[in-house]
Protein backbone atom coordinates (compact mmCIF):
# COMPACT_ATOMS: atom_id res chain seq x y z
CA UNK A 1 0.00 0.00 0.00
CA UNK A 2 1.29 3.38 -0.82
CA UNK A 3 2.00 6.22 1.46
CA UNK A 4 -1.39 8.57 1.99
CA UNK A 5 -0.80 12.21 1.94
CA UNK A 6 -2.85 14.60 3.48
CA UNK A 7 -2.89 18.55 3.43
CA UNK A 8 -3.55 20.65 6.34
CA UNK A 9 -4.70 23.64 5.95
CA UNK A 10 -2.90 26.23 8.96
CA UNK A 11 -0.66 23.32 10.09
CA UNK A 12 1.34 26.52 12.03
CA UNK A 13 -1.92 26.65 14.31
CA UNK A 14 -2.78 25.21 17.96
CA UNK A 15 -4.82 23.29 16.71
CA UNK A 16 -3.45 22.65 13.38
CA UNK A 17 -0.19 21.40 15.15
CA UNK A 18 -2.09 18.65 17.03
CA UNK A 19 -3.91 17.48 14.17
CA UNK A 20 -0.73 17.15 12.20
CA UNK A 21 0.98 15.37 15.22
CA UNK A 22 -1.99 12.86 15.49
CA UNK A 23 -2.25 12.28 11.57
CA UNK A 24 1.41 11.29 11.40
CA UNK A 25 1.25 9.01 14.25
CA UNK A 26 -2.20 7.29 12.59
CA UNK A 27 0.62 6.95 9.29
CA UNK A 28 0.12 10.03 7.13
CA UNK A 29 2.32 11.81 4.88
CA UNK A 30 1.60 15.63 5.24
CA UNK A 31 1.80 18.78 3.81
CA UNK A 32 2.08 21.22 6.37
CA UNK A 33 0.91 24.94 5.34
CA UNK A 34 1.21 28.12 6.94
CA UNK A 35 0.87 31.61 6.35
CA UNK A 36 3.01 33.41 7.70
CA UNK A 37 4.75 31.56 11.39
CA UNK A 38 7.34 29.64 9.25
CA UNK A 39 9.45 28.91 12.54
CA UNK A 40 6.76 27.03 14.31
CA UNK A 41 6.30 25.24 11.49
CA UNK A 42 9.46 24.35 10.67
CA UNK A 43 9.93 23.35 13.98
CA UNK A 44 7.00 21.01 13.40
CA UNK A 45 8.20 19.06 10.46
CA UNK A 46 11.41 18.44 12.15
CA UNK A 47 9.55 16.69 14.98
CA UNK A 48 7.51 14.96 12.56
CA UNK A 49 11.03 13.58 10.68
CA UNK A 50 12.28 12.73 13.56
CA UNK A 51 9.19 10.84 14.85
CA UNK A 52 8.45 8.99 11.52
CA UNK A 53 11.31 8.84 9.52
CA UNK A 54 9.61 6.60 6.84
CA UNK A 55 7.06 9.72 6.42
CA UNK A 56 6.94 12.61 3.78
CA UNK A 57 6.43 16.04 5.86
CA UNK A 58 6.52 19.00 3.16
CA UNK A 59 6.39 23.18 3.65
CA UNK A 60 3.31 25.31 1.63
CA UNK A 61 3.81 28.67 2.34
CA UNK A 62 0.28 30.65 1.21
CA UNK A 63 -1.62 33.60 2.10
CA UNK A 64 -5.18 32.76 2.48
CA UNK A 65 -6.58 36.46 2.15
CA UNK A 66 -4.93 36.29 -1.52
CA UNK A 67 -6.74 34.44 -4.77
CA UNK A 68 -2.72 34.12 -6.31
CA UNK A 69 -1.77 32.38 -2.90
CA UNK A 70 -4.02 29.89 -4.15
CA UNK A 71 -3.24 29.44 -7.43
CA UNK A 72 0.27 28.69 -5.85
CA UNK A 73 -1.18 26.34 -3.04
CA UNK A 74 -2.89 23.90 -5.40
CA UNK A 75 -0.10 23.63 -7.86
CA UNK A 76 2.43 22.59 -4.91
CA UNK A 77 0.22 19.18 -4.05
CA UNK A 78 0.71 16.17 -5.57
CA UNK A 79 -0.72 12.89 -4.65
CA UNK A 80 -3.54 13.82 -2.40
CA UNK A 81 -5.92 11.52 0.06
CA UNK A 82 -7.58 14.36 2.51
CA UNK A 83 -7.93 18.13 3.25
CA UNK A 84 -7.96 19.53 6.41
CA UNK A 85 -9.02 23.23 6.86
CA UNK A 86 -7.69 24.25 10.33
CA UNK A 87 -6.19 27.29 9.56
CA UNK A 88 -8.38 31.18 9.97
CA UNK A 89 -8.86 33.99 12.39
CA UNK A 90 -11.45 34.88 14.99
CA UNK A 91 -13.12 38.71 15.09
CA UNK A 92 -14.10 40.31 18.21
CA UNK A 93 -16.01 43.31 17.56
CA UNK A 94 -19.40 45.24 17.54
CA UNK A 95 -21.33 45.28 14.33
CA UNK A 96 -21.46 48.88 14.28
CA UNK A 97 -17.35 48.59 14.63
CA UNK A 98 -16.47 46.04 11.82
CA UNK A 99 -15.16 46.95 9.07
CA UNK A 100 -15.91 46.36 5.49
CA UNK A 101 -12.27 44.90 5.08
CA UNK A 102 -12.66 42.63 8.19
CA UNK A 103 -15.33 40.94 6.93
CA UNK A 104 -14.47 40.49 3.36
CA UNK A 105 -11.22 39.06 4.99
CA UNK A 106 -13.27 36.46 7.28
CA UNK A 107 -15.24 35.31 4.62
CA UNK A 108 -12.11 35.30 2.17
CA UNK A 109 -10.18 33.43 4.75
CA UNK A 110 -12.75 30.60 5.95
CA UNK A 111 -14.91 30.41 2.94
CA UNK A 112 -14.39 31.79 -0.54
CA UNK A 113 -10.63 31.08 -0.91
CA UNK A 114 -10.98 27.08 0.34
CA UNK A 115 -13.83 27.07 -2.08
CA UNK A 116 -11.59 27.89 -4.80
CA UNK A 117 -8.73 25.91 -3.17
CA UNK A 118 -11.32 22.70 -3.35
CA UNK A 119 -12.37 23.20 -6.69
CA UNK A 120 -8.70 22.93 -7.64
CA UNK A 121 -7.84 19.98 -5.81
CA UNK A 122 -11.14 17.59 -5.76
CA UNK A 123 -9.64 16.11 -9.32
CA UNK A 124 -6.48 14.62 -7.01
CA UNK A 125 -8.98 13.42 -4.35
CA UNK A 126 -10.89 11.56 -6.79
CA UNK A 127 -8.16 9.22 -8.51
CA UNK A 128 -7.97 7.90 -5.09
CA UNK A 129 -11.26 5.34 -3.98
CA UNK A 130 -12.02 7.19 -0.42
CA UNK A 131 -11.30 10.55 0.59
CA UNK A 132 -12.25 13.49 3.04
CA UNK A 133 -12.14 16.86 3.12
CA UNK A 134 -12.58 18.41 7.04
CA UNK A 135 -13.04 21.88 7.80
CA UNK A 136 -12.72 22.74 11.76
CA UNK A 137 -15.83 25.11 12.04
CA UNK A 138 -16.69 26.64 15.62
CA UNK A 139 -20.10 26.25 17.78
CA UNK A 140 -20.32 29.97 16.58
CA UNK A 141 -21.16 29.00 12.88
CA UNK A 142 -24.56 26.54 14.72
CA UNK A 143 -25.61 29.21 17.56
CA UNK A 144 -24.34 32.49 16.70
CA UNK A 145 -21.82 34.84 19.16
CA UNK A 146 -22.71 38.56 20.26
CA UNK A 147 -19.39 40.93 19.12
CA UNK A 148 -18.65 37.94 16.51
CA UNK A 149 -21.27 38.25 14.41
CA UNK A 150 -19.13 38.66 10.97
CA UNK A 151 -16.85 35.82 12.28
CA UNK A 152 -20.42 33.57 13.42
CA UNK A 153 -21.47 34.45 9.53
CA UNK A 154 -18.34 32.75 7.91
CA UNK A 155 -18.39 30.28 10.20
CA UNK A 156 -21.88 29.73 9.40
CA UNK A 157 -21.37 29.63 5.25
CA UNK A 158 -18.65 27.32 5.81
CA UNK A 159 -20.86 24.98 7.59
CA UNK A 160 -23.34 25.50 4.76
CA UNK A 161 -20.76 24.53 2.10
CA UNK A 162 -20.11 21.60 3.91
CA UNK A 163 -23.44 19.94 3.58
CA UNK A 164 -23.68 21.51 0.17
CA UNK A 165 -20.34 19.87 -1.15
CA UNK A 166 -20.88 16.60 0.62
CA UNK A 167 -24.31 16.21 -1.95
CA UNK A 168 -22.04 17.12 -5.00
CA UNK A 169 -18.94 15.10 -4.51
CA UNK A 170 -20.70 11.74 -2.77
CA UNK A 171 -20.85 9.67 -6.08
CA UNK A 172 -16.92 10.15 -6.10
CA UNK A 173 -16.70 9.05 -2.40
CA UNK A 174 -15.11 11.93 -1.13
CA UNK A 175 -16.21 13.06 2.11
CA UNK A 176 -16.71 15.99 3.73
CA UNK A 177 -17.29 17.35 7.07
CA UNK A 178 -16.95 19.86 9.93
CA UNK A 179 -15.63 19.49 13.56
CA UNK A 180 -17.23 22.34 14.99
CA UNK A 181 -15.32 23.19 18.80
CA UNK A 182 -17.10 24.65 21.28
CA UNK A 183 -14.42 26.66 23.99
CA UNK A 184 -11.22 24.99 23.13
CA UNK A 185 -8.14 26.62 25.45
CA UNK A 186 -5.72 27.89 23.14
CA UNK A 187 -5.07 31.42 21.77
CA UNK A 188 -7.59 32.43 20.24
CA UNK A 189 -10.13 32.74 23.18
CA UNK A 190 -7.18 34.43 25.32
CA UNK A 191 -9.21 37.81 24.80
CA UNK A 192 -11.80 35.90 27.31
CA UNK A 193 -11.33 37.76 30.69
CA UNK A 194 -11.45 35.45 33.95
CA UNK A 195 -14.76 36.34 34.89
CA UNK A 196 -16.16 35.35 31.60
CA UNK A 197 -14.18 32.49 31.01
CA UNK A 198 -16.07 31.09 34.74
CA UNK A 199 -19.87 32.13 33.72
CA UNK A 200 -18.79 29.79 30.24
CA UNK A 201 -17.47 26.91 32.64
CA UNK A 202 -20.74 27.05 34.63
CA UNK A 203 -22.59 26.32 31.52
CA UNK A 204 -20.65 23.73 29.86
CA UNK A 205 -21.66 20.42 30.86
CA UNK A 206 -18.59 18.19 31.08
CA UNK A 207 -17.34 20.75 33.42
CA UNK A 208 -13.94 21.22 31.50
CA UNK A 209 -12.83 23.37 28.38
CA UNK A 210 -12.19 21.38 25.27
CA UNK A 211 -8.17 20.76 24.27
CA UNK A 212 -6.87 20.78 21.03
CA UNK A 213 -6.52 16.84 21.38
CA UNK A 214 -9.88 16.94 21.34
CA UNK A 215 -10.81 18.21 18.22
CA UNK A 216 -7.48 16.29 16.69
CA UNK A 217 -9.38 12.90 17.83
CA UNK A 218 -12.35 13.79 15.72
CA UNK A 219 -10.03 14.79 12.90
CA UNK A 220 -8.36 11.68 13.40
CA UNK A 221 -11.39 9.66 13.05
CA UNK A 222 -13.37 11.60 9.72
CA UNK A 223 -10.03 10.68 7.82
CA UNK A 224 -10.13 7.60 8.11
CA UNK A 225 -12.04 4.37 7.06
CA UNK A 226 -14.11 4.05 9.38
CA UNK A 227 -16.09 7.17 8.45
CA UNK A 228 -16.29 6.71 4.58
CA UNK A 229 -20.14 6.47 5.47
CA UNK A 230 -19.94 9.75 7.53
CA UNK A 231 -20.66 13.20 5.05
CA UNK A 232 -22.24 16.46 5.30
CA UNK A 233 -22.29 16.53 8.83
CA UNK A 234 -21.02 19.00 11.32
CA UNK A 235 -19.68 17.51 14.24
CA UNK A 236 -19.97 19.12 17.49
CA UNK A 237 -17.51 18.94 19.84
CA UNK A 238 -18.47 21.13 22.56
CA UNK A 239 -18.45 19.05 25.78
CA UNK A 240 -22.36 19.50 25.39
CA UNK A 241 -22.57 23.18 25.53
CA UNK A 242 -25.20 24.33 22.90
CA UNK A 243 -26.58 21.13 22.16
Amino acid sequence: MGKKFALVVGASGEIGNTICHNLAEAGWSLYLHYSSNKARVSALMNDLEHLYPTQEFMLIQADMREASSIEKLANSIFSLNSIVFAHGHSLYKGLEDTTLEDIRHLFQVHVEHPMFLLGKLTPKLRKHLHCSIIFVGSIWGETGASYEAAYSAAKGAQHAFVKAYAKEVAHARITVNAVAPGFIDTKMNIHVENEARALILEEIPAGVFGSTQDVANAIVFLTSEKANYITGQIIRVNGGWYI
